[in-house]
């Protein structure tokens, strides 16, 4: 969700901030990015890839909701940071949940794809927070898009978390997977699901 990096000196400047107090709430948020990189890595160690991707996308979510109510500009650099500190484990979580759910010869390609779909995305939500606001002449309903964003990668997420912890329940103890699912173990199980 590229959203506030792209719009935010924007909309500081039509809420009558002027564009420097944007920038410096833009290197807020993209600080607390950086931040939030290193959090979310030790968080997907511990949790996993999808538990981590939930957590991120709820965190982003909540972040971009609260720029709707206020609009104070101490309210607006505290939201920055927590939209930083959510939005930097979410990319990170697609090579760890790729690993975990595909074999390790598929990584490279299925990575390469996942953030290259992510980018075209960031792009398309950028632009697309833009033609919103032509079209309304507020932020407002841009925001509430990119909530409805959030909720749809959360929704996937959650299904696939619930079809992943399924499968691991369904299987006899002997092929369930301890390491990453991409592993002989894991080809194992697919064969005897399959037969």
């Amino acid at each position: 969700m590229s959203m506030p990096q792209v719009h935010l000196v924007a909309y500081c400047g039509d809420l009558g901030y002027g564009p420097a107090r944007g920038a410096e709430m833009l290197a807020v948020m993209l600080g607390f990015g950086v931040a939030s990189r290193l959090i979310f890595g030790w968080v997907l160690n511990l949790i996993g890839g999808l538990p981590t991707l939930l957590l991120g996308s709820a965190m982003q979510a909540i972040a971009l909701a609260l720029y709707l109510p206020f609009n104070g500009l101490v309210s607006l650099y505290v939201i920055s940071a927590v939209f930083g500190l959510a939005q930097g484990g979410i990319v990170p979580s697609y090579a760890v949940i790729i690993r975990e759910l595909f074999p390790a010869r598929e990584a490279g390609f299925r990575v390469s794809l996942a953030i290259s779909v992510t980018l075209a995305g960031m792009a398309l939500g950028g632009w697309m927070a833009g033609a919103i606001y032509d079209w309304t002449g507020s932020y407002a309903s841009a925001l509430v898009n990119g909530v409805a964003w959030n909720i749809a990668n959360m929704a996937i997420a959650a299904w696939l978390l619930q079809r992943k912890r399924g499968r691991a329940v369904s299987l006899p103890p002997s092929l369930r997977c301890e390491e990453p699912c991409g592993t002989d173990g894991a080809k194992a199980a697919d064969r005897a699901m399959a037969g």
